[in-house]
């Protein structure tokens, strides 16, 4: 049930669709004598998607998030395992084209494939099912299989963990299958901006991960004032930040963290 009710908030958790919505309801509203209010409506809702997409807000909502976590350091030594969090890969793009369907997160893979030919003895387990509400049937971790062994990690190095929809379940059904033995290091591999809810969840899970942020968005703090020069562009950004933080809040509120912006 809460895999079905976030699906269906986090539509209205994007920015766009919500903005766009409300254009929407003001144009229907056009047809009743509401059209006072329908016109304040439709103005608001372009006001709203100009200022998401082409203001540097997307920008500066991100950058809190991306920075949260530094980049990994080695020196500490080589890793006993690596998890890499699914969002990489497009299931149903993959399956129908039967070819590996990278997204913009492809850098979740390209770096594990890196980390695994750096510490050959590190276990590996990609964690992502299908996050779909209405599921295809694909499974983005044995697709993730396919490509792993495509760039040359031996299949018994890696574990794929099929039934995660969400990163809830990606810490709990990780940690079953690590069981991960006390004083081990385990990375957790995932897009920087989405690190600190990761870290948050795996931490209430009882699986204690270093952070591998990859995927970064912003180049850091000279962004926070750059504005977009496409609106699809400056829109993407701006939901993808606002939908992580509305997560953190979620998950705190509902108590599945313990920690609303974890530290490292």
């Amino acid at each position: 049930m809460f895999f079905i009710l976030s699906k269906i908030l986090g539509f209205f958790a994007a920015p766009s669709n919500l903005f766009i919505s409300i254009g929407v309801l003001g144009l229907l509203l056009l047809l009743t004598r509401f059209t006072r209010l329908a016109s304040w409506l439709i103005v608001t809702s372009l006001v709203l998607l100009a200022i998401a997409g082409l203001s540097p807000l997307g920008n500066a909502l991100i950058l809190p998030l991306e920075d949260r976590f530094p980049p990994w350091d080695p020196s500490r030594g080589a890793p006993d395992g690596i998890v890499v969090l699914g969002g990489a890969i497009s299931p149903g793009v993959s399956d129908a084209r039967d070819s590996v369907a990278l997204d913009e997160a492809a850098e979740r893979i390209t770096a594990t494939a890196e980390l695994a030919r750096r510490y050959p003895n590190a276990r590996i387990i990609f964690s992502g099912g299908n996050a779909a509400l209405i599921s295809d049937g694909a499974v983005e971790a044995a697709i993730a299989v396919r490509e792993f062994e495509a760039l040359g990690i031996p299949r018994e190095r890696i574990t794929a963990e099929e039934q995660s929809r969400n990163t809830v379940e990606n810490a709990v059904f990780s940690r079953l299958i690590a069981d991960p033995k006390p004083g081990e290091r385990w990375l957790l591999v995932t897009s920087a901006y989405h690190m600190p809810r990761a870290i948050a969840v795996f931490r209430a899970a009882g699986f204690p991960v270093e952070a591998y942020p990859v995927d970064w968005r912003t180049r850091g703090p000279i962004d926070a004032t750059r504005p977009f020069n496409s609106l699809g562009d400056g829109l993407r950004r701006t939901d993808t930040a606002v939908r992580e933080w509305i997560g953190l809040v979620m998950y705190r509120l509902t108590g599945r963290t313990e920690e609303l912006f974890p530290r490292p």
